[in-house]
């Protein structure tokens, strides 16, 4: 699904077909997780291809990279100028760009310095689908900031989303909301979190959530349309019974939620501000309005 014989990936200063694409089974990122990585979208536009933010998410990975200590020498203008023959090279328009870096092959827990770096897209609609949500609150909680770098965008993290997700199937719901250590309400698995409550919209502060770009363009656009925003802690009790909520995040761009633990919103959708920011979302990426 994610490519086929004709589909083009950079590796490492080269451009290759991804069914050639080798590397040592002894990579510490396949053993450890100890790569990082980025999820960036393009958008066809009136003025052609688009990506998005590029050099937000680009500065992030490569934060994320020293924070592993991975060592990169590619810029972020490099990696857009890159990215962007990626999408020629594969005849893209509107894709999913995934770049990784990944450490070489050691079996010992100290860095490398055989760095990898790969850039690859496709074609790929909302991650969660454009419907309405039924989440549950995880059991599992979001990785203590004491513990590792959360606002890095790191491989191995996303194994507390794998299981927060496949426990929420598991019980019937569509995707999970993670706690942080205090009981807070932090975000999805592979998403940030807002609600509304009183034509007000909260989400949770920086420190034990990753520092999402989409979550960025959400404040921004909020401060354009003169929506009250505020950043603050909250418990899932606070949650249950507001007005509306919503996830954001490159992969899933704005989707709605329609309940939590089985407790709705009280808010049609279309009558929330989530809606009214999917809307001004879609015209940003597509339009740059």
């Amino acid at each position: 699904m994610y490519y086929n014989d004709n589909t083009v990936i950079f590796f490492n200063g080269q451009w290759l077909k991804a069914q050639d694409l080798k590397v040592s089974p002894y990579v510490q990122t396949l053993h450890y997780g100890s790569g990082v990585f980025e999820g960036i979208r393009s958008y066809e536009t009136p003025d052609g291809t688009r990506i998005f933010k590029s050099e937000e998410h680009y500065k992030r990975l490569l934060y994320s990279a020293e924070k592993m200590h991975l060592k990169v020498d590619y810029t972020a203008d490099e990696f857009t100028k890159l990215t962007y023959e990626l999408l020629k090279q594969n005849n893209l328009g509107n894709a999913y760009i995934r770049p990784l870096i990944f450490a070489g092959a050691n079996m010992s827990l100290t860095p490398t310095d055989e760095v990898h770096v790969m850039l690859c897209a496709w074609e790929w609609g909302k991650y969660l689908g454009s419907k309405l949500l039924d989440l549950t609150i995880s059991s599992y909680q979001r990785p203590n900031p004491k513990s590792c770098h959360v606002d890095a965008k790191v491989t191995g993290h996303y194994v507390n989303s794998i299981l927060a997700t496949t426990e929420a199937k598991k019980n019937g719901f569509d995707e999970a909301l993670l706690l942080d250590a205090q009981g807070h309400v932090a975000e999805g698995p592979g998403a940030n979190f807002f609600y509304e409550k009183n034509k007000v919209l909260y989400t949770p502060p920086l420190g034990n959530i990753l520092p999402g770009i989409t979550r960025a363009t959400i404040i921004e656009l909020c401060k354009e349309l003169d929506i009250k925003l505020e950043e603050t802690y909250f418990t899932p009790e606070d949650v249950k019974g507001a007005d509306s909520a919503f996830f954001v995040g490159t992969a899933a761009e704005v989707v709605g939620i329609s309940s939590i633990d089985r407790v709705p919103f009280k808010l049609k959708w279309e009558d929330s501000l989530g809606s009214i920011l999917q809307a001004k979302y879609i015209r940003r990426v597509a339009f740059n309005e």
